[in-house]
């Protein structure tokens, strides 16, 4: 099957899961419930349109949706590793931010004590300066 087939397949999939996702307020176990009613009352739908016995249509009907409901775990369980992702990705960010930090705080940190120990070779020095106008030995 070409290429582009399976782009619009999946894009209808991950339409789909993110329907009921936002139907179900991001609940997953929730909106995989609502999928599966809907997916019971589309093969009712069927079932009762469809030529042949009963039984046969309801076995069928009950492995289709067996079918839906493993391929809706299928897309929750790939969901959720998608957020597992998303989440050590933010983790990688939030540990190079606090890096950055420590790093920008110890330069910080090193640029005062050598403001301080200018300052106070400065103050050292004008002390020898006035206590020699007034005897003192340094």
């Amino acid at each position: 099957m070409s290429a582009r087939f399976w782009q619009i397949t999946g894009l209808a999939a991950a339409g789909g899961i993110g329907y009921y996702l936002y139907n179900a307020g991001g609940d997953p176990k929730l909106a995989q419930k609502k999928a599966e009613a809907d997916g019971a009352k589309l093969s009712r739908e069927v079932k009762s349109h469809l030529p042949g016995s009963g039984k046969e249509v309801q076995k069928d009907a009950e492995a289709l949706q067996a079918q839906a409901g493993k391929k809706m775990d299928d897309l929750v369980a790939d969901a959720k590793s998608g957020a597992n992702k998303i989440d050590a990705k933010l983790e990688g960010y939030r540990k190079d931010a606090e890096s950055a930090a420590k790093d920008a705080r110890a330069r910080a940190s090193g640029a005062i004590d050598q403001f301080d120990r200018k300052v106070e070779e400065g103050a050292s020095k004008a002390k020898s300066g006035i206590s020699s106008w007034f005897g003192g030995s340094k």
